[in-house]
């Protein structure tokens, strides 16, 4: 008879869910109002004109249009001045 030993339970072996996270539409695309432009987490990217955040941080089109990225001199929470990426639709 063939046999096999018996293996042992682990308590490892599990692995998260993938977040999907990152830039869904490039600059120059075309967005349609409610398309989600970035999925993230905190505010790497922040929004412009015509797009806003949402609650889990990911920024939408609020009307149709391109996508553009640029980036913005904004006072940071340190009273310091650096550049932003915002992401807009023109």
């Amino acid at each position: 008879m063939a046999h096999k030993k018996a293996g042992g339970s682990t308590r490892l072996g599990r692995d998260s869910n993938a977040q999907r996270l990152g830039i869904k539409l490039y600059g120059g695309e075309y967005a349609q109002a409610g398309a989600i432009i970035v999925k993230q987490r905190g505010t790497r990217y922040r929004a412009g004109d015509g797009a806003k955040r949402a609650n889990d941080d990911s920024i939408f089109a609020v009307k149709a249009g391109k996508v553009k990225f640029n980036k913005k001199k904004v006072k940071k929470f340190t009273g310091n001045l650096e550049y932003a990426q915002m992401v807009s639709i023109e």
